[in-house]
């Protein structure tokens, strides 16, 4: 089930975004980041405009999706940018998607127009994830991430809402 995290959920969404790190595939975070560490940034997100989601499935947290500003200037207060996570032991099993079903669906409710992603070129799971929901290739910065002596690139996916109803 698709919720809004509670603060209490904090603990569980970093060990998620720390079990990413050492994959090099979905973060550019080189060392796993502490709950304090986060505190703030689970604080940026509120209900009404930049959520923070979480799968519980079994009383656990499998995955989450934040929706956080984009370029931190007024004029982006209708794009914001997609982050999804799932627990390595959850993957394969839908919640990524919907997760990303759920944020558009609930995005243009928010005042959002325009969603973006951010994915390492060689994250082949995350771009067919997004690929699937709509989004599409708006651009590609090469080589920007060095990961233990590899340049990666990142692509710019994005994804543009239907109007308020």
């Amino acid at each position: 089930m698709m919720r809004l995290a509670l603060r209490a959920d904090l603990p569980a969404v970093v060990a998620i975004y720390n079990a990413a790190i050492p994959e090099r595939l979905a973060t550019a975070d080189l060392e796993p980041v502490s709950v304090e560490s986060r505190e703030s940034w689970f604080a940026s997100h509120t209900a009404g405009h930049h959520p923070l989601w979480v799968w519980e499935d079994g009383g656990g947290i499998s995955g989450w999706l934040s929706l956080g500003s984009f370029y931190g200037r007024p004029a982006y207060d209708s794009t914001a940018e997609v982050s999804v996570y799932v627990h390595p032991e959850s993957r394969r099993r839908g919640i990524g998607a919907s997760l990303v079903g759920g944020a558009k669906a609930t995005a243009p409710g928010l005042g959002l127009a325009t969603l973006l992603a951010f994915v390492f070129g060689h994250n082949q799971p995350s771009l067919s994830l997004f690929a699937r929901h709509g989004f599409e290739i708006w651009g590609r910065l090469p080589g920007v991430a060095r990961m233990e002596g590899i340049e990666r690139d990142l692509v710019v996916l994005g994804c543009r809402l239907p109007p308020r109803a």
